[in-house]
């Protein structure tokens, strides 16, 4: 017996509406290519699936067997088209980001938050981008999304430019750098430096300030959050380095000094690398949109 979607429809809309004519309404097809379709899915069984004398027109055992199936089944098959059309025109489908850089963490929940609520049939997962090679990963299509201050020329790959944000050091109010107007790679040599637990080429401090001037300091202390971070530095602990909007909140703090690294000042970029082919997905457009909304808010109130 070769069974169809559309035969299990059929079943389904005659058992609704009581008739032929009703039901061939229903479907949009003429009473004649209805009746048609029935008797020919009739003689494929072997058995009459309505009892013609009802009325209404009834189904038979194996009729109400075929309404079960259709019941089960049919709902299913309406639920994947859905899906289907959502992952063409954009209102669904994967997000899967992994993340470098270990602060971004606390800027970034906020705009998952907005964007879970906005995009509810977008399957969103993160992973941090510490444990794995998090553009290979993306490369072979097990994330969608890399958060990244490390832009590179890799084939199908583009990075977005989400925003800049300048790496502050950060000390307690009495350290004796706190009289200083910015702070240069040698005043870490005799300093306790406290960091994430990051490979230290993906700390902005030594990237870019303390490996190309050749300075190394006292001691390295690493710590997991960042208000444990912001603790030790109070406690007179250790210095640190952090983002701008991360140390936002301590700027106005009497316990917390903040300076500039060097006199110009760092200033970093912060990227996001997506494949080439879902770059211009509507949701993906939405996460971008909404990632550089919640940096201008942090940074503007830094």
């Amino acid at each position: 017996m070769h069974l169809e979607f559309r035969h299990l429809r059929t079943i389904k809309a005659i058992h609704e509406a009581g008739g032929l004519a009703r039901a061939a309404d229903t479907l949009n097809i003429t009473q004649s290519a209805l009746s048609h379709q029935v008797k020919g899915l009739e003689e494929q069984a072997g058995v009459e699936l309505f009892v013609r004398r009802a009325k209404p027109m009834k189904l038979s055992a194996a009729g109400l067997r075929l309404l079960r199936l259709a019941d089960r089944i049919l709902p299913e098959v309406e639920a994947a088209l859905a899906e289907f059309d959502g992952l063409r025109d954009g209102s669904s489908g994967r997000l899967h980001i992994a993340i470098e850089c270990h602060a971004c963490f606390e800027w970034l929940f906020p705009v998952l938050e907005r964007f879970r609520v906005n995009w509810p049939d977008v399957d969103v997962d993160i992973r941090p981008g510490l444990a794995f090679e998090a553009l290979p990963a993306l490369s072979r299509e097990e994330v969608d999304l890399v958060v990244s201050s490390d832009p590179e020329e890799l084939s199908g790959i583009t990075f977005d430019h989400l925003f800049d944000y300048a790496p502050v050091f950060v000390a307690s109010a009495g350290h004796k750098l706190a009289e200083k107007p910015w702070i240069e790679a040698r005043d870490f040599r005799d300093q306790t430096l406290i960091t994430y637990p990051v490979d230290r080429a993906r700390l902005d401090i030594f990237s870019q300030l303390l490996t190309p001037a050749k300075v190394e300091p006292a001691a390295v202390r690493q710590a997991e959050l960042t208000a444990v971070i912001l603790f030790l530095v109070a406690s007179n602990r250790g210095v640190s380095v952090l983002p701008d909007w991360v140390v936002r909140e301590v700027r106005s703090s009497p316990g917390y000094v903040t300076r500039p690294l060097t006199e110009a000042g760092l200033t970093r970029g912060l990227f996001a690398a997506v494949r080439d082919t879902d770059r211009d997905k509507p949701f993906m457009r939405e996460f971008m949109r909404m990632a550089r909304e919640e940096a201008t808010r942090l940074q503007s109130a830094a």
